[in-house]
């Protein structure tokens, strides 16, 4: 690979990417859900109705562990994406904290301007009109909680050597 990682460094950084964004980025939606008087599991309920029936299981917990799974499914795909790009062109791992700015940027526009509103178009319209609160919190997760890691861990990994 051009940007000088092992075979198993790879490997190894998407998981490590993807465990530590998803846990960043999961746990701040936490946050951000229990200061408008929402729950947890409420958060992860909403993510697993992406792709489930909200009404389909009599058990509560079915649905936010689906949920869990999605969330950390999707980070894989991020982490994945950015690890692979940045072993294919070394300047990602040159300049990681701009290359994660431009990540995260990226990734909340893909969120928010594609799969919310194809998802939830009643929702999530694509609407220009930003509300100032909800989009520096959305931009501060993609950039600071997902981008921000999986590019140090990517650069990082450049380093790493396996026997």
């Amino acid at each position: 690979m051009a940007s000088g990682y092992s075979g198993k460094a790879i490997s190894r950084a998407i998981i490590i990417a993807t465990v530590i964004a998803g846990t960043l980025d999961i746990l701040s939606a936490f946050v951000y859900a229990i200061l408008a008087n929402g729950t947890p599991l409420g958060v992860l309920s909403g993510i697993g109705g992406a792709i489930v029936d909200r009404e389909a299981f009599t058990d509560p917990y079915i649905l936010p562990v689906i949920g869990l799974a999605l969330h950390f499914g999707i980070m894989l795909v991020m982490a994945t994406v950015y690890l692979l790009a940045a072993s294919r062109i070394p300047l990602l791992n040159r300049m990681p904290l701009l290359s994660a700015v431009g990540y995260g940027l990226v990734l909340w526009g893909v969120m928010y301007w594609v799969i919310l509103p194809q998802r939830w178009p009643t929702m999530f319209p694509v609407d220009p009109r930003l509300d100032p609160k909800g989009f520096g919190e959305d931009l501060f997760s993609h950039i600071v909680l997902v981008g921000i890691p999986i590019a140090l861990v990517a650069r990082s990994a450049t380093r790493w050597r396996f026997l």
